[in-house]
This record gives structure tokens, sequence and C-alpha cells, in this order.
């Protein structure tokens, strides 16, 4: 099912391939609700010890509804964000994670999968030269090695999150900020990518938080806003439809979105 405002299609009517580019979320964006995140692949290895898992588990289970509450105080979310980003490092700090057991897991991606026409979408993409900008809270070890496993790793497409660094084979920390789905809106993009959408003055923004409508609020760019909406739709949807231009429910496919949408459309 697909919502979206009336002025929705008159804002994005004059746009062409070479004035738009994609910003989107990667975890239950690019890949299905049912997928494991990019920071759970962990939770599916079998060369990760039970207590690790069992520790996961428990703080999944207490952050998680924090993340998908849209009527918490923005600055309390963003604390609980960062503190449950913080134990997920320090968690892999104290289990002594290897970069042979992130190798090992990472070619088992069997538990992720793209939403249905992800990956065509992002073949599409590719052959019209749209920027694609995945801005996303997860480990962008683990979302470049999906992508190549799939074939799908384009020049086109430019990767910003969180990137596990390891001492001496184990992991101690990421590189830079912690970027966690409440603070998206205060990353500021590398050189090499502002060069890339200098020229493009619109962009398609796609998240499946409402936090990632933020995304493009240090941007000056005619923004449309599609958030995909899985997961506690009856509590949620007034709240996404003040966020979002087009609210997609119940697993919406991207073949299903582009009819809709016809710049998206091959």
């Amino acid at each position: 099912m697909i919502i979206y405002k009336k002025e929705t299609l008159d804002k994005i009517k004059d746009w062409q391939d070479n004035n738009i580019y994609i910003l989107t979320d990667f975890d239950k964006t690019i890949t299905s609700n049912k997928s494991q995140s990019s920071w759970g692949f962990l939770k599916e290895s079998d060369n990760i010890n039970t207590e690790y898992i069992e520790e996961r588990n428990k703080m999944y289970e207490y952050y998680r509804p924090i993340e998908l509450d849209t009527t918490m105080d923005e600055k309390v979310k963003a604390n609980h964000m960062k503190k449950w980003w913080e134990d997920t490092i320090n968690l892999f700090i104290k289990y002594k994670l290897s970069k042979q057991t992130l190798e090992e897991a990472t070619k088992n991606t069997d538990f992720m999968e793209f939403r249905d026409g992800a990956k065509e979408f992002l073949e599409n993409m590719h052959k019209r030269n749209i920027p694609v900008i995945i801005t996303s809270a997860g480990i962008s070890n683990f979302i470049e090695k999906f992508l190549i496993k799939n074939n799908c790793n384009y020049d086109n497409i430019h990767i910003i999150a969180n990137k596990l660094i390891f001492k001496d084979d184990i992991a101690s920390g990421l590189t830079g900020e912690i970027i966690h789905s409440s603070n998206k809106h205060q990353i500021n993009f590398p050189k090499h990518i502002e060069e890339v959408i200098i020229n493009r003055p619109n962009v398609i923004l796609m998240g499946d938080t409402i936090t990632d409508a933020d995304m493009t609020k240090n941007t000056k760019e005619t923004s449309l806003k599609i958030g995909f909406l899985d997961e506690k739709i009856n509590e949620n949807l007034k709240n996404y439809q003040k966020e979002f231009d087009i609210i997609c429910t119940n697993n919406t496919s991207y073949q299903t979105l582009s009819k809709e949408i016809k710049i998206l459309k091959d």
C-alpha cells in the first residue's frame, strides 16, 4: 500500500536523470523488513559464542522499541541510540571479535535479502548514472560485502556508514564518530561525494525510521521523502505522514513504488 500527499507528483514533474540523486538508508530499506540488519549478522554466525548472542539480543529487545517510537523526544532518543551503538561495539571488543570471524560471517549473507525489486532498482540507477548515497547506521564492512556478493557494488554507489577497525586482527572500535539512527542529519558528505551531487538540486530520500526523514535537514536540495513503514503501522502512520511525502506499508516492493513514481521507473 502506498500513501502520498497530493502535491507530491507536482513536486517532481520536472525532475530528470541528470538533476536528481538518491539518498537512502540500507537496513530494512534496501533490504527487506524480514532481513537481519548489518549489525545483526553475527547473530547468525557459527563462530561467535552464545554469551555474545544472549547479550546482543537483550540489547536489541530493549532498544529496538525505542528506535521505533515516533513520540519520544528527539534528544532523548538520540542518547539512547548512541548508547545502543556504543554498547554493541563494546560487545565486539569484550568478546574479541576477530577479522577472520567477520570475514567468515560476511560470506553467509543468506539471512539478508533485498526488498523486492531493490536489486533491480540499484541496477537501474547505475544504468542511468544517478548517484546513490547509502547513509546507514549499519556496518559498512558488511554492506559492501553484501553488494559485492550480489554483483551490484556499482561505481555510482557511495556508502557512508560505521566502519569497524581492527588491532592485531581483533575489533578495537570504529573509524570516526558513531553513526546511529538519530544523527544521520549531522553527517557531512566527504568531498568526493559533494562533487558528485553538486549540480543535482533534487534528492529522493528513502528510509524506514522516522528519523531517516531528517537526513536532508542540512542540505539545500528539493527533496522527495519516501518512508517504508512495516512495523507498528497503525500506531505510527500519522507521524510518518507528517515527515514523509510518500509512505509505503506492508513491505511495498520497488516495482510497486516505481509504478507510482515514474522517475524511479526504467
